[in-house]
């Protein structure tokens, strides 16, 4: 079985973003930089499904040269293969996915895999744009998949529980918390990964559908307020709740 895992070059979460000098992007001198940690769990149940199924597993990114560094931590973690999608320019989600599906189609493979989201934009749209641009079914933010053949059973958590999906391969997943526990980089693995060569494929140049026209820091919040102790204030936490929260 060939899988195809898409992975995001991101900020660490832990990284402090400041705004660049202008004004529509981020400072990334000093950022350390991580494979988006949602698609740890794709590059790992990816892993999983080759060790019981035989077969390869592919990763693919987009983004700057930078970006080949989450494409060696993904094959530190095991996978076989990794292509890097040169792009110079920032693209929207939808002209990215369209690029992404233009490469995936330049390789052989049964099922795709990503993360549910990036961590940097948060958007949980590339999968599900991914799948209708190649024309795949899609399951979103996945929680358990069993692939058998020629189909797949997929397990989602939805707000009244779980819901479970069944449905053709080749198709996309976007991988959830709690799908796996994804295993860290063996020095074997880590050793070998800078050694095993990245395919280059060039980015198709679309104009970006969107803009960006400016980044601000959010308000700073207010200091907190007492407003009593015990039974007695709950009358007036009730009141400032309503006319001044404005939640009730």
């Amino acid at each position: 079985m060939n899988i195809l895992v898409c992975v995001k070059h991101v900020p660490d979460t832990e990284a402090a973003v400041k705004i660049a000098a202008d004004g529509k992007s981020i400072q990334t001198q000093d950022v350390n930089f991580v494979l988006n940690p949602y698609d740890e769990y794709a590059v790992e149940e990816a892993l999983r499904l080759r060790e019981a199924r035989g077969g390869e597993v592919t990763l693919l990114s987009a983004g700057p040269e930078e970006a080949k560094k989450s494409l060696r931590t993904g094959l530190a973690m095991g996978a076989d293969k990794a292509v890097h999608l040169v792009c110079a320019h920032r693209h929207d989600t939808l002209t990215l996915a369209r690029a992404l599906a233009a490469a995936a189609g330049q390789i052989p493979f049964d099922l795709i895999l990503c993360g549910k989201q990036a961590v940097d934009d948060d958007e949980a749209q590339l999968g599900v744009m991914l799948a209708e641009a190649l024309s795949l079914p899609s399951v979103s933010a996945i929680v358990k998949l069993e692939v058998l053949d020629g189909k797949a059973v997929a397990r989602r958590e939805v707000e009244s529980g779980l819901e479970v999906v069944e449905t053709s391969l080749p198709a996309v997943f976007t991988a959830q918390k709690g799908l796996n526990d994804p295993r860290y980089p063996s020095l074997k693995g880590i050793m070998m990964a800078k050694q095993k060569k990245i395919e280059e494929i060039a980015c198709a140049q679309s104009d970006s559908q969107v803009e960006i026209l400016d980044l601000a820091y959010p308000k700073s919040r207010s200091g907190g307020k007492i407003v009593g102790q015990g039974a007695a204030a709950v009358p007036e936490l009730v009141r400032l709740l309503h006319e001044e929260a404005k939640v009730l």
